[in-house]
C-alpha cells in the first residue's frame, strides 16, 4: 500500500491544486485532487487483467472548473435540491443560494464542490481532506467544519468516510457525485451496462426534479432495478419521470435500516468484465445518468456526450427539509454528521 502526493494543475488565481494517489497491493488506485476532494480517478482491471479508469473526468483543472457536472466531487453542505432555495428551522427561514434556474439550489449552491480543501496522509491507504464552511455560506446556517477520508483496501473496496459537525442548528448532507463507466469513457455509454439497486421505492419528482412527496413503488415501472437490466431497456419510456429528466435522476430508498451499513446497488459490464458494488448507510441514492453531459472533452480530449457516465450518490432524500416525513438530516449543535459509502470493484 502506498500514498503518493503529486502537483495536479494551478487553480486560476494561482492556487495550486494536489493530487493524492491511492495504491493497494493488488495494482488497483484511486485518484484525489484538493479541488473539491474529487474522486478523479478509479483505476481497476478488466476481466483480463488489463487496468483502466473507471471514472469519468476531466486531464486538468479548467475542465472541472468549466464543467456543469460535478464530476467526482464533494457536495455539500447539502447534496441535490432545495425547493425555491428555502427551508424553515425552529421556526426560522432560510434563504440558499438559487443556482439551478434561479430558483432551486442544487448541491449546496456549489460550494464544498468547489473549495480547494486541506489534505493529510493519514496512513500508507487512507487521505484525509478537511473544509471550514462560515456560517451564512451561500445561506446556509453554522459554522460546519467537514472532513472526507478516502481509504483502500486491499479487498479493493475505496471506503469514502464523511463526518461534520455544526456550531448551531443546520442541515447537512453530504455524497460523492463520481460517473462510472465501468467500460472506460472511450468505448461509449453505459446504456448496455447491467444494474441492480436494493430499492423497493423511489422518490417522483415534479418539472423542477424536486420530490412531490410521494414514496412510490418500483414494481411494474421503468424504475424497477430490483434484478439486474440493462440500464439503456427502459430509459428510453414514455414515462412522464423519464421525460423531463431525459433519463434517470430520480432518488431511490435503499431498503433496510438507515445507519446500518448495507448494499445499495451493484453494476456491471459485460464487454470488460468490470463489477461496481456500491454500500452505504444512508437512507437513498440518487441514479443520474448523465442525461445532460453535452460533449464537452474529458480525459484524453474524448467528448462526454450524454449516458457517457452513471452516478450512484448515496444520500438523504432531496429536499428533505421541506418534506417532514422524509428521514431527516437536521443535525443540532455539537451534534456531528457521520456516514460510510463503500465502491467496491
Amino acid at each position: 500500500m502506498s500514498v503518493t502526493k503529486t502537483h495536479y494543475d494551478t487553480m486560476p488565481d494561482g492556487r495550486d491544486v494536489f493530487l493524492y494517489t491511492i495504491e493497494n497491493n493488488n495494482g488497483v488506485s484511486a485518484g484525489i485532487i484538493t479541488r473539491g476532494a474529487t474522486l478523479n480517478s478509479f483505476v481497476c482491471p478488466d476481466r483480463d487483467g488489463v487496468m483502466g479508469d473507471i471514472i469519468v473526468g476531466f486531464d486538468n483543472i479548467l475542465g472541472h472548473i468549466n464543467s456543469g457536472t460535478y464530476t467526482g466531487e464533494i457536495i455539500g453542505q447539502y447534496a441535490n435540491r432545495i425547493a425555491g432555495g428555502k427551508f424553515t428551522l425552529s421556526g426560522k427561514e432560510y434563504n440558499v443560494t438559487k443556482n439551478e434556474k434561479g430558483i432551486t439550489c442544487l448541491h449546496g449552491g456549489g460550494e464544498y464542490s468547489s473549495a480547494l480543501w486541506k489534505a493529510i496522509i493519514v496512513d500508507d491507504d487512507a487521505v484525509e481532506f478537511s473544509y471550514h464552511s462560515p456560517d451564512g455560506e451561500q445561506g446556509f446556517p453554522g459554522n460546519v467544519d467537514a472532513k472526507v477520508t478516502y481509504v483502500l483496501t486491499d479487498r479493493n473496496e475505496l471506503e469514502i468516510h464523511y463526518e461534520a459537525v455544526t456550531d448551531a442548528e443546520t442541515v447537512i448532507n453530504m455524497t460523492n457525485h463520481a460517473y462510472f463507466n465501468l467500460g472506460t469513457t472511450a468505448n461509449g455509454t453505459i446504456l448496455d451496462h447491467e444494474l441492480m439497486l436494493n430499492c423497493d421505492f423511489f422518490t417522483p419528482t415534479d418539472e423542477n426534479s424536486i420530490p412531490t412527496g410521494e414514496i412510490r413503488p418500483v414494481e411494474n415501472t421503468a424504475f424497477d432495478f430490483r434484478e439486474f437490466k440493462k440500464i439503456g431497456r427502459d430509459i428510453g419510456e414514455n414515462d412522464p419521470q423519464l421525460v423531463q429528466c431525459r433519463g434517470y435522476d430520480h432518488n431511490f430508498c435503499v431498503n433496510g435500516e438507515s445507519g446500518t451499513l448495507r448494499l445499495v446497488g451493484k453494476a456491471r459490464d459485460e464487454k470488460s468484465g468490470r463489477k461496481l458494488e456500491v454500500l452505504s448507510d444512508l437512507p437513498g441514492v440518487q441514479l443520474y445518468t448523465g442525461n445532460f453531459m453535452d460533449g464537452e472533452p474529458g480525459k484524453g480530449g474524448i467528448g462526454l456526450d450524454k449516458n457517457f457516465g452513471f452516478c450512484l450518490e448515496t444520500q438523504y432524500y432531496p429536499d428533505t427539509p421541506n418534506h417532514p416525513s422524509f428521514p431527516q438530516c437536521i443535525f443540532q449543535k455539537g451534534e456531528k454528521f457521520k456516514s460510510l459509502t463503500i465502491f467496491k470493484v
